[in-house]
């Protein structure tokens, strides 16, 4: 082996070696990289309904549309109705704000249903000359005003996360997010330096199935 040969050899291990270490550098940040990216396409809530959990509060939620940054927030309208147009190319977030338009609209027919069953109960109170607190009428009232406050726990449960699944799905549904989704279940869990038969180092890099 001449002294050409064996500098050859030399200079391209060291060049895979430098390789190796570039890629792993790049392999490690370009995620992160990825998340820090701006996504001016996606939908953003305000903070505070981010907090929304279950049997959260029933106001409109607020949300910057896509391309727009800064606190200026917009109103969704009571059945999301002034979001609908920015999830159109999502059908999934469609579907969770429909269920969504079902919660509300179930929780307007449920107030008025416990309003109703009391202004029912306090017209009986007088309405024979003399006070009447529990005759057969107010019975029937002050059931329907008790069922009436239960059913709200049930219907707002899930209300509020409908809306959020909602704005999730469509933000998911990006070219953008696709791809760095995609990123994370292909990029390589691991690379290095492997010899051949020939004892030239090459660049191995490995996945975790």
């Amino acid at each position: 082996m001449n002294l050409s040969s064996l500098s050859w050899k030399r200079t391209t291990r060291w060049l895979t070696i430098v390789l190796a270490i570039i890629t792993g550098i790049n392999l490690t940040t370009l995620p992160g990289r990825a998340q820090q990216a701006p996504t001016p396409a996606t939908i953003r809530l305000s903070p505070d309904d981010l907090e929304r959990g279950q049997y959260g509060n029933q106001q409109n939620f607020f949300f910057l549309p896509p391309g727009k940054t800064g606190e200026d927030y917009q109103s969704a309208g009571f059945f999301g109705q002034k979001l609908r147009p920015y999830l159109s190319s999502s059908s999934q977030a469609v579907q969770e704000l429909d269920h969504y338009r079902r919660q509300k609209t179930l929780f307007l027919v449920d107030k008025a249903l416990l309003v109703g069953s009391v202004a029912l109960y306090g017209s009986q109170v007088f309405a024979h000359g003399d006070p009447v607190y529990f005759n057969s009428t107010q019975q029937v009232a002050a059931g329907v005003a008790v069922v009436s406050l239960l059913a709200t726990l049930f219907i707002n449960h899930h209300t509020n996360e409908y809306l959020k699944q909602a704005v999730d799905n469509y933000n998911n549904d990006l070219p953008g997010q696709r791809r760095g989704m995609l990123w994370h279940q292909l990029r390589p869990s691991g690379l290095g330096v492997a010899p051949t038969p020939h004892g030239q180092p090459v660049l191995a890099l490995r996945w975790q199935l």
